[in-house]
């Protein structure tokens, strides 16, 4: 009987335990397939416009997955659809090198200059017939993203062209960019793909009405918009903003085909959103009927252009054509001309900006321009409020095309109502009520009240926070905002005061109050120089503050040096002089910055930084080219500025000598050997720094020709 029993109970256990593997197996396989299936939804609906489903029947496809994927953790797929959703987990940004530079393109405004640049590859095709590839030019922010074996695996901003921020968290969260590949595309097994993320104009209207609504700063334009989304810290934030992407450059060793086009085709069937209103043209008419055409059209597309892009469509010809210093010689961008709308001032308002700057801002009678509904623009100053002679209730013209803010640019003096007033500048701060004043030689009004006047205050804060001052991105301007009205801060210093408890309030906010304190805490390690430039002295921006911290070393020789002293370094000129002067007399400041000394702020430069200083390229001017090796070209920036180096962006007869990487440019290669200008490169520039070799060269850069 004992026996039966026991057999009984393993056969049991057997049947549970090959139904609990049944059960299992069949779990893992429905995961699979949630994947794939939700993967071509996203497709369809994102890319294509060619949803196959409800949202509703979508949504419980994608909590199905989500329960049985948290019951399975030994199956996450970091490129599972679940995972677009994103994180509140703040993430740093990392600096990635591009294996291939991204260089930007020439810019035309007119068709007189497609034709030149036409008429020069025809040269430089040695009259060999050639296809040019008509494509939009979307305004957003560029991207590169790397696939291996169909997977999503990197994506980086375009940065300065050599190296980006790495934004993979990021871009996995917009659903028109595959995480993983259509399985019957043939794709290489490694390659790149370019292209814009894009904030669509029925977006970028909501969320600034929203943050209308909440009496937050809107966004100027979807660029903008974009990106800033896209560099946000909180990649759920990235995912609510509903960003799209289109790709328009394939990369890699072996690609499907020779021709840019019918690379983007192949692309499209992999899985990518590529633009429908790609043309192949084989003359210059077809070129001039491309532009023309989507000049108008591009009204009514779902997302932000602002040009055509023109590219030789042979990958073999665009090789034989090579690049400039700057831009492909194959491809050019043509940029559309400033779109006009005429609408009614209805009034002036004014801002104060943290210099105590006083900016006009007209005020107008909601129009549509540019794909989006502009009810306010800039006035600049008095000056240009008096060269239209603007008065309320005029038509004006209004502008917004390669222009951040809508501008006025005329007035229709015709249709100006017999009862309308001139616009007068006010006289005193909007703000405070302080009596504004203009400096010599300036043009704009400012409110002398910097103690105390609201925006000022406010103003300093934010820049003192900003990521090229102190970073404490922890704080952003609406916390500033808040605590400011709470009576928490008052000034920089104040910062440092915060404890969790004042921020915690009824005790939901433990976690994030512990962040922004841990944040403030932090920002004492910042280097002296950005100290410097977190100060928001009137007309010391990030270099200059370089080069003070560099001369004076330390705050208190900044805060005694003579107009002689200060005059002295090269960039630093009398009106900037008796501004720093001017700052650390101010008895405020003075008191402002003994408390930051206090709280452990860094006040000088370090020892590492002072052992890395020498003279060594003193009186020199050097022109940076090229992809380096050891160094990005930032690196080696700071490099020549410590050793005492100037760098210049152009070639001239103060040119001491070029650092010149791989591909530097030929022109200025070309100008270089023709003024004598001496090519040093990467390695023979490192030992430089620490051999004899630099006295050699001064004596080589004093022999140039004129």
């Amino acid at each position: 009987m004992f026996f039966i029993s026991n057999l009984v109970i393993s056969i049991i256990f057997s049947i549970f335990v090959a139904t609990k593997m049944s059960n299992i197996m069949d779990e893992k396989d429905r995961i699979l397939q949630l994947r794939r299936e939700l993967h071509e939804h996203n497709h369809r609906y994102y890319v294509l416009n060619q949803p196959v489903i409800s949202d509703q029947e979508f949504d419980y496809l994608m909590h199905e997955l989500q329960d049985l994927e948290e019951r399975h953790p030994e199956l996450y797929d970091a490129n599972s659809p679940t995972q677009r959703v994103g994180s509140d987990l703040s993430q740093e940004f990392r600096q990635v090198e591009h294996r291939y530079p991204m260089l930007s393109l020439a810019n035309t405004y007119n068709e007189q200059d497609v034709a030149a640049w036409y008429e020069s590859v025809e040269r430089g095709l040695n009259g060999e017939p050639f296809e040019v590839c008509c494509e939009l030019k979307y305004d957003g922010l560029s991207i590169s993203l790397s696939y291996e074996n169909g997977r999503l695996i990197q994506a980086v901003t375009r940065g300065d062209g050599v190296r980006g921020d790495d934004v993979t968290a990021n871009v996995k969260t917009i659903r028109s960019i595959p995480l993983i590949l259509n399985g019957a595309g043939g794709f290489p097994d490694e390659f790149e793909i370019r292209g814009e993320i894009l904030m669509p104009w029925s977006v970028f209207e909501r969320l600034n009405a929203e943050r209308e609504a909440a009496e937050e700063p809107l966004f100027a334009n979807p660029r903008n918009a974009a990106s800033g989304t896209l560099k946000s810290q909180s990649s759920a934030l990235v995912a609510s903003r509903q960003l799209d992407a289109y790709l328009y450059y394939l990369l890699g060793d072996e690609l499907p085909a020779e021709g840019h086009f019918e690379n983007l085709q192949a692309a499209a069937s992999w899985g990518f959103k590529i633009s429908q209103g790609m043309r192949k043209v084989n003359s210059l008419q077809g070129i001039y009927d491309y532009i023309r055409y989507w000049d108008s059209e591009r009204k009514n597309l779902p997302v932000a252009t602002d040009g055509i892009v023109l590219k030789v469509n042979s990958l073999r010809q665009q090789r034989s054509l090579g690049f400039t210093a700057k831009s492909p010689r194959w491809a050019i961008a043509y940029k559309f001309k400033a779109e006009r709308a005429c609408t009614r001032l209805l009034s002036v308002t004014y801002q104060v900006g943290r210099t105590g700057a006083v900016t006009p801002v007209a005020n107008m009678e909601p129009v549509q321009l540019a794909g989006t509904t502009v009810k306010r623009a800039t006035l600049n100053n008095e000056d240009f409020i008096r060269s239209f002679d603007l008065h309320l209730g005029d038509y004006v013209y209004v502008e917004k095309g390669g222009e951040i803010i809508p501008k006025i640019v005329g007035v229709d003096i015709d249709s100006r109502p017999i009862i309308a007033q001139p616009v007068q500048f006010i006289r005193r701060c909007p703000e405070c009520g302080a009596q504004l004043v203009r400096y010599e030689g300036e043009s704009a009004w400012y409110c002398p009240n910097d103690t105390q006047c609201p925006p000022q205050l406010k103003g300093r804060i934010e820049h003192f926070i900003s990521r090229k001052a102190m970073n404490i991105d922890s704080l952003g301007p609406e916390t500033v905002d808040e605590y400011f009205r709470r009576g928490l801060i008052k000034n920089v210093a104040d910062l440092y005061d915060i404890e969790v408890q004042q921020i915690n309030g009824d005790g939901s906010r433990t976690k994030s109050a512990q962040r922004i304190v841990n944040g403030i805490a932090a920002s004492k390690a910042i280097p002296f120089e950005r100290v410097v430039y977190a100060l928001g002295i009137r007309f010391v921006g990030e270099t200059s503050a370089k080069l003070l911290a560099r001369r004076f070393k330390t705050m208190e020789a900044l805060e005694s040096a003579t107009l002689e002293q200060l005059t002295d370094v090269d960039g630093i000129g009398e009106v900037m002089a008796n501004s720093i002067i001017s700052w650390f007399r101010n008895e405020d400041n003075h008191q402002l910055l003994e408390r930051l000394k206090g709280y452990g702020l860094q006040m000088s430069l370090s020892e590492e930084q002072l052992s890395a200083q020498s003279d060594r390229l003193a009186g020199m001017s050097i022109v940076i080219s090229g992809v380096f090796q050891h160094h990005s070209r930032d690196e080696y920036k700071v490099l020549i500025e410590q050793h005492g180096g100037k760098n210049v962006g152009s070639i001239s007869k103060k040119t001491s000598f070029i650092l010149a990487g791989d591909n530097m440019g030929p022109a200025k290669l070309e100008k270089a050997e023709r003024m004598g200008i001496r090519i040093v490169h990467e390695d023979e520039f490192l030992a430089m720094l620490t051999d004899e070799a630099v006295p050699h060269l001064i004596d080589d850069s004093t022999d140039q020709p004129g």
